[in-house]
């Protein structure tokens, strides 16, 4: 069986879709056989951060009202053939799906797959609900904002109310910049507000916006950005790989790391 994990946040616009969308490519191109399940029904857009959209013929509610088959509404990767997508119905709203049936596509999907993700929609109503049912592990995506990790707080309690006690951190859209000029968060203050373990930290990187409209996840370039290598990170310590954190201040030339290595310091 394979491990299925819900990519949640809480808040939208965080990135949650995006980092969706970029872990599930880094998995595929690690070797891995990969579907990616949108849960956001009504709002869909996974299809397109994966330049998949005109290939889309079915979706999950036509599956469970018996319309096609589950291997007919599986969209498969036109780059990754390890990478399939189940979409969601864009004409339906969230209640058009239960907890129970949403358990039912997982469980049919991780017969056959070594890993289903699923992107949550955000709130903590109906949708997510039925995106955590069959979660064994949850991703927690913010951003350092109040609003942001507040509820990421949120989200994080009502996981472990649901007993998926195995929560990993990706804190998104850093920019070392303005923590280091304190107008930030920085990663420290994050992770004791919320104490689960990190499993990434991606930079702000205005290619995300590039790579959206062109449908081409970060991953997928030759020479990843940043925010890209620190994706494919992630994807790499899913897979049990020890991988250190980019060193996102000296990446961006900050002040702090221009003075270190002025005086040729180590750390």
């Amino acid at each position: 069986m394979g491990r299925t994990i819900v990519i949640t946040s809480g808040k939208g616009g965080v990135g949650k879709t995006t980092a969706s969308a970029n872990i599930g490519v880094a998995l595929a191109k690690l070797g891995r056989s990969v579907v990616l399940i949108d849960a956001d029904f009504g709002l869909r857009n996974l299809d397109l951060l994966l330049g998949l959209e005109n290939r889309v013929v079915y979706t999950a509610i036509d599956v469970l009202t018996g319309q096609c088959r589950l291997d007919q509404a599986l969209v498969r990767d036109k780059r990754l053939n390890k990478l399939v997508l189940l979409p969601a119905a864009q004409s339906r709203n969230k209640d058009a799906i239960t907890p129970e049936q949403m358990r039912q596509l997982a469980s049919a999907l991780s017969k056959h797959y070594d890993y289903v993700l699923i992107d949550c929609p955000a709130g903590i109503e109906a949708g997510f609900r039925n995106a955590i049912a069959p979660a064994q592990e949850a991703l927690v995506v913010t951003t350092p904002e109040i609003a942001a990790v507040r509820d990421a707080d949120r989200v994080i309690g009502l996981l472990e109310a649901y007993r998926i006690r195995n929560s990993h951190l990706i804190l998104n859209r850093l920019r070392p910049a303005m923590v280091a000029a304190n107008d930030m968060m920085s990663v420290e203050d994050v992770q004791e507000i919320l104490s689960i373990p990190l499993i990434g930290i991606v930079p702000e990187d205005e290619k995300v916006i590039v790579s959206t409209n062109k449908g081409e996840p970060l991953v997928l370039a030759e020479s990843p950005s940043l925010a890209g290598q620190a994706f494919m990170n992630i994807a790499r310590r899913l897979e049990g790989e020890t991988v250190e954190f980019l060193d996102l201040e000296a990446a961006s030339g900050g002040l702090f790391s221009r003075i270190r290595r002025l005086f040729g310091a180590k750390g």
